[in-house]
């Protein structure tokens, strides 16, 4: 169980849990407009989040898998947005839409030709085969609105992939946060927004840990916090902040 200030996580039943990445896409991406989508939610997640950023949304949350959808059910209901949410049972390949959204949301699986897990739920929510980045751009194309955004997670590598993909369609990145642990270190993870008509915007970078302080009596270096920019970034959802 993850527990938020407005909601609370339960993941027992789901492959994939509460992560920070997902949390920084959550708080980050930009939620405006009236109908959001959220593919491959999970837990519910991303959806949860983002009602709560945007009280006038309304927000769709498209999930495969049978025990992740039954668990986002449950997160959603208990949630004081429930009347906000829908959670769909469905392939996002076969959902259909009378409208077109103005924000979609996605942490896509991006494994390919890695090692099985025996876990069948854990290889559908990080392995590409259910859900092909061609076959993911080509519902965003069909669903988003002409000048709706599209807000991706991935490792740089995928990232980088899905971009010149993405190209071929018309889809163009306009702005990317790169995230890391420490200053120190190369990013992990990149949030990049898509559009059809933004302009180029510069990358951002933020970082999630800095040392400071005077090392504890135990510790033998500087203790770890997390940085003002977290901080600030998550403060309506972290209750540690």
């Amino acid at each position: 169980m993850f527990t938020f200030k407005q909601f609370i996580i339960q993941q027992d039943r789901t492959a994939m849990k509460v992560c920070t990445d997902a949390c920084v896409l959550g708080a980050y991406a930009d939620v405006a407009g009236t109908r959001i989508l959220d593919i491959g939610t999970g837990t519910g997640l991303l959806a949860l989040m983002s009602a709560q950023r945007n009280q006038k949304a309304i927000v769709d949350a498209v999930e495969i898998d049978d025990a992740a959808f039954g668990q986002a059910t449950e997160n959603v209901a208990a949630s004081p947005f429930a009347n906000r949410i829908q959670v769909v049972h469905k392939r996002i390949q076969d959902f259909q839409s009378e409208s077109g959204y103005d924000r979609i949301l996605t942490n896509p699986p991006f494994f390919t030709n890695h090692l099985r897990s025996p876990d069948a739920a854990l290889n559908r929510a990080l392995h590409t085969d259910e859900m092909p980045f061609s076959e993911l751009i080509e519902a965003v194309v069909r669903l988003m609105k002409p000048d709706g955004q599209w807000w991706v997670l991935l490792p740089p590598y995928e990232a980088e992939k899905l971009a010149d993909l993405a190209k071929k369609t018309g889809l163009r990145s306009f702005k990317r946060l790169l995230i890391r642990h420490h200053a120190q270190k190369v990013p992990f993870r990149v949030i990049t927004g898509f559009s059809f008509e933004n302009p180029l915007m510069p990358d951002e970078t933020l970082t999630i840990h800095e040392l400071s302080g005077r090392p504890e009596p135990s510790v033998a270096g500087p203790k770890e916090t997390y940085t003002a920019e977290f901080r600030s970034l998550l403060r309506d959802f972290y209750l540690i902040f």
